[in-house]
């Protein structure tokens, strides 16, 4: 695993995502509670950030059409959205978040 630094564990609000590029690639890195997701900042649907919609109940809601999908998983959990995004690996250490965007936790490739 490649883990690469995302952000500061302090730029994380709960219940919200942040948009970084990371090599490139387009991740929102949310956080819920005591837990911190990345997964491709980009719906599947409508190809909107998603690291601009709200996030609940480990969702992330594309504000565009209102798909929401599962953090964990990148599946879709409403429609209009029926393809799943990529979910990537992180790491958080000390205060900083890395994620390992060279791995999919759910298999899907990347836009």
């Amino acid at each position: 695993m490649s883990f690469v630094r995302a952000c500061a564990l302090a730029d994380l609000r709960d219940g919200e995502a942040l948009g970084v590029s990371i090599e490139g690639q387009d991740v929102a890195v949310a956080r819920e509670g005591t837990e911190v997701f990345a997964i491709e900042d980009l719906c599947s649907h409508a190809a909107v950030a998603l690291s601009e919609g709200d996030v609940e109940d480990c969702t992330v809601e594309c504000w565009l059409h209102g798909s929401r999908f599962d953090l964990r998983t990148g599946k879709p959990t409403s429609f209009p959205a029926t393809e799943p995004v990529a979910t990537f690996p992180v790491d958080v250490r000390e205060d900083d978040v890395y994620v390992d965007i060279q791995t999919t936790l759910n298999g899907v490739t990347p836009a």
